[in-house]
């Protein structure tokens, strides 16, 4: 397979003067995100779609789709050429994203936790030796990463960790457990989020670079889900985990900051998910209704049905273009803390209702596992729960909107 990475725009200066505002269609854009479109689009179509629903039954991981996406430079899209990557945009991201998860939102899911949270934050807060360390052999789908925020009693509340550091001379001795980590399973390191300084609160934690082989460090059970079946979710148990001082990333202290920033991050990712299981209901649900006749022709032609098809596709485009605003303002280093969290909320309810809508044009046939319609009815539930909860999102998103008021 040609990599993306070939069809790199070298001049990439102009390309985001006017797209925060200007993005209509997909058309539009640069031919480098064009192309890639089309390139994933027949990946998704070849490679995954064809898989999706063994993989989602048999709870399989896509190994094999995994290390392609890596030759397509699909697992290291936002990462410099220099360091292994594809040299790409965030923009670039989500529309490959999107593509990916339309064919199947497990191997979307693995592609979006590995690109965002684990090579995200090594990117921007790591020293040389890690990234040389943590980047570049995770470039090409054969190593991934997870991210350890979440624990067993503070879900939502990410200021909240109870898994303690505690500097030891020349290490720090780790305490704790992680629970509903994406990729735990099948990741080879591990952004992990403690405390080293419980005064402190939310200022007191750190983050580090694990190494799934480190000493003292313990993978739970994969979890029995409700969908996203061929993602693994897993715990991680530290006891006496002894990890090297230079494994701490960015400073001490900065970790609630590094988690913050790498989730406003993620949740673009999140979207474009969210937007690739809509979309692949609003597919799913025209071609069964062209195709299913009741009452002397094929259904589209009621009314009833074209109301739904008119509001998926509503609330699929509006989500789209709220997508692709949040990482046009991040590519263009412009604060996007507000519109990730619009484009999360915003795909994330449209992935439902969208899985929603394709079942009940489906009917019957929607309802069982000969068709995709429940399984994007499963898949798209937890868009709306996990790197933040619809509700979570609600709130920073008013938060922000009242300091533009300056009423804070």
């Amino acid at each position: 397979m040609y990599k993306i990475r070939l069809f790199v725009a070298r001049n990439k200066t102009t390309i985001y003067n006017n797209i925060i505002r200007n993005i209509v269609t997909l058309s539009m854009l640069p031919e480098t995100h064009q192309m890639l479109h089309k390139t994933c689009k027949d990946f998704a179509e070849g490679e995954l779609k064809p898989l999706a629903t063994e993989i989602d039954k048999k709870h399989l991981y896509p190994e094999k789709q995994v290390k392609k996406m890596g030759e397509l430079g699909l697992m290291s899209i936002a990462i410099p050429e220099n360091l292994g990557g594809t040299g790409l945009d965030y923009l670039a991201y989500a529309i490959a994203l999107e593509e990916i998860s339309r064919g199947c939102a497990s191997t979307g899911l693995i592609m979006s936790v590995h690109n965002s949270l684990y090579l995200g934050p090594i990117q921007k807060f790591g020293d040389k030796d890690q990234i040389k360390k943590y980047i570049t052999p995770f470039t090409t789908g054969t190593k991934i990463g997870c991210f350890a925020l979440s624990e067993p009693g503070n879900g939502s509340d990410a200021g909240a960790a109870s898994t303690i550091a505690k500097l030891n001379g020349s290490n720090y001795l780790i305490n704790g457990t992680k629970s509903w980590i994406t990729n735990a399973y099948e990741s080879d390191a591990i952004i992990l989020f403690a405390t080293t300084d419980k005064s402190k609160k939310h200022k007191g934690i750190s983050a580090f670079i694990v190494d799934k082989t480190t000493e003292g460090l313990f993978v739970g059970k994969k979890e029995d889900k409700l969908g996203i079946c061929g993602s693994s979710t897993c715990s991680l148990i530290f006891e006496d985990c002894k990890l090297p001082k230079e494994n701490l990333l960015g400073e001490s202290g900065m970790g609630f900051k590094i988690a913050m920033t790498t989730l406003d991050a993620g949740r673009i990712g999140i979207a474009a998910q969210a937007l690739g299981i809509a979309q692949a209901s609003l597919d799913c649900a025209i071609e069964y209704a062209a195709k299913r006749q009741a009452f002397g022709s094929s259904i589209i032609k009621l009314q009833t049905i074209q109301q739904k098809i008119a509001d998926m596709s509503l609330r699929l485009e509006s989500s789209r273009l709220l997508t692709w605003r949040a990482a046009a303002l991040k590519d263009n280093n412009k604060s996007y803390t507000k519109e990730a969290a619009m484009a999360k909320l915003s795909s994330s309810e449209t992935s439902t209702f969208c899985a929603h809508q394709c079942m009940q044009i489906l009917g019957g046939m929607g309802y069982v596992s000969d068709m995709p319609a429940e399984r994007y009815y499963r898949d798209a539930r937890i868009t709306e729960i996990y790197e933040g909860t619809s509700e979570i999102q609600r709130l920073v998103i008013a938060a922000n909107v009242i300091k533009e008021y300056n009423l804070n």
